[in-house]
């Protein structure tokens, strides 16, 4: 796909393993340095996500209508800056709770606004006939970095201390700035809209378009509701299996790794299960069957059977996940204009982050009044339900036509933005 789509997977593999390195750096800090409770550590994880989410919500139209390139190379130094605050502040001694909340919500929303613009700048770059092929190598390239980073991440702060990982995924979106300005080659300024700051329509396009998309909103309610049911369990089997379960901290370590091969599996499969039985059956049948599986976690019992246990299930899990996911994102793109895929992707990212966040301050209540392996159980048998969302989408005309205005809000003519 060229020397300029080559620069770009770069950049997107060493940010995606810095992430990976730093895997769960924030509440391990929070428990290793700042002593910090179960509760101030929940509340760090679904207060950074909701905020974020919220402080994205304006950057969306803002982006649609600039250059995505300089955004990129911009979100990613925001995301430096604000991750090297953390080993700064530690190595002076002022460290707080506080502040890994407000770096939190920062860097949630870059990642945020960064996502939105890569999608549309990826359109741009690649042609349609590469957009899978350009997803799935993006999606083999996640599951490698999550193989590999956390077991890497946790020597590392064995070795050197818990900021450590901090430090190191602050140069990884660095490096991802360089390779993204290695990328070169023209980027047409988008057309700006007549009116010169952001509407409340501006900033409801992309909920608009999604909701209104016979193609896309069976997908983004499927996709955020399985999400969200899918997070909430993490925290919980965590809990329950080196709480109650007595699995060492190893074994749960390996317990995730290990099945994350299921990522590599799936997501080299995504390109051929389309080529053979079509884009829409894949979508059906991987959304259906990634449903079918966390409702096993509920079974997990002490001991090597149920650290297999959950192995088979999440490898099963991450199998589904990996091949639903490249085509979904191509699915998505295909069926956006280009003038509205920035809106559209932010939209869709925070409604998924604040769900996230939401059924996870929904969920630790309920693991607190039934306990870990009934709320895990209830996230499970809702999941099962989740694939009706999934019927048969209507036809619809393809994203290049001008759509109804009965359909979708106006949106300025000009040419595509370049990824």
């Amino acid at each position: 796909m060229g020397r300029r789509f080559g620069w770009l997977w770069a950049a997107y593999g060493v940010s995606s393993l810095g992430t990976w390195l730093a895997f769960d750096a924030f509440p391990m800090i929070a428990v290793l340095v700042l002593h910090a409770g179960a509760a101030e550590v929940s509340a760090l994880a679904a207060t950074g996500l909701a905020a974020g989410a919220a402080v994205a919500v304006p950057l969306g139209p803002w982006v649609e209508f600039r250059r995505k390139r300089p955004v990129m190379v911009a979100m990613d130094l925001v995301r430096c800056a604000a991750l090297l605050s953390v080993p700064a502040a530690f190595a002076l001694g002022g460290l707080g709770l506080a502040q890994l909340l407000v770096v939190s919500v920062v860097v949630s929303a870059a990642d945020l606004t960064f996502n939105a613009a890569s999608g549309a700048f990826l359109k741009g770059l690649v042609p349609p006939e590469d957009l899978l092929a350009a997803n799935a190598r993006f999606e083999s390239t996640t599951w490698t970095a999550t193989v590999l980073g956390p077991p890497l991440g946790g020597a590392a702060i064995g070795l050197f201390g818990p900021v450590t990982t901090v430090a190191a995924d602050a140069l990884s979106y660095l490096l991802s700035a360089a390779g993204l300005r290695a990328v070169g080659g023209p980027e047409p300024r988008p057309a700006r809209p007549d009116t010169p700051r952001a509407t409340a329509a501006d900033l409801l396009a992309g909920w608009r378009y999604i909701l209104t998309s016979h193609a896309l909103r069976p997908l983004f309610l499927n996709t955020v509701l399985v999400n969200g049911l899918i997070m909430v369990s993490a925290p919980l089997l965590a809990v329950l299996m080196l709480g109650p379960l007595g699995f060492p901290p190893w074994q749960y370590g390996l317990a995730f790794a290990v099945p994350c091969l299921g990522g590599l599996l799936g997501s080299r499969l995504a390109r051929p299960l389309v080529t053979r039985y079509g884009r829409r059956r894949v979508l059906r049948t991987a959304g259906t069957l990634r449903a079918c599986w966390p409702v096993g976690l509920a079974f997990v019992r002490p001991g090597i059977p149920g650290l297999l246990l959950v192995m088979a299930v999440e490898f099963g899990l991450i199998t589904c996940c990996a091949v639903f996911n490249p085509v979904l994102a191509t699915h998505r793109l295909d069926r956006t204009p280009a003038d509205r895929v920035t809106r559209t992707l932010s939209a869709w990212s925070v409604t998924s982050k604040a769900t996230i966040a939401a059924l996870t301050a929904l969920w630790g209540p309920l693991a607190a009044l039934t306990g870990p392996r009934t709320a895990i159980a209830v996230a499970g048998v809702l999941l099962l339900a989740s694939p009706l969302l999934l019927r048969r989408p209507e036809r619809e005309a393809p994203a290049t036509a001008p759509p109804s205005p009965a359909t979708a809000p106006p949106s300025p003519a000009g040419s595509p933005p370049s990824r």
